[in-house]
């Protein structure tokens, strides 16, 4: 249970720091897409959160 719980942290952790950089370097655009790859996951439509996770990487490279 403990191994669980450290791994939600973990990931709720790692979603945050993500969501802070993008939203630095591309502002809401960024926020959108991160926050449309995430719905995309959540709702196992493969298709669009590769789509947006591509788009999203392209931009960071370019910020």
């Amino acid at each position: 249970m403990g191994d669980v719980v450290l791994l939600q942290l973990l990931r709720v952790l790692g979603e945050f720091l993500l969501t802070r950089e993008a939203q630095a370097r591309l502002g809401m655009l960024g926020l959108a897409l991160l926050v449309t790859v995430t719905v995309g996951v959540r709702a196992r439509h493969v298709g669009l959160a590769v789509g947006t996770a591509v788009v999203f990487t392209l931009l960071m490279t370019q910020a």
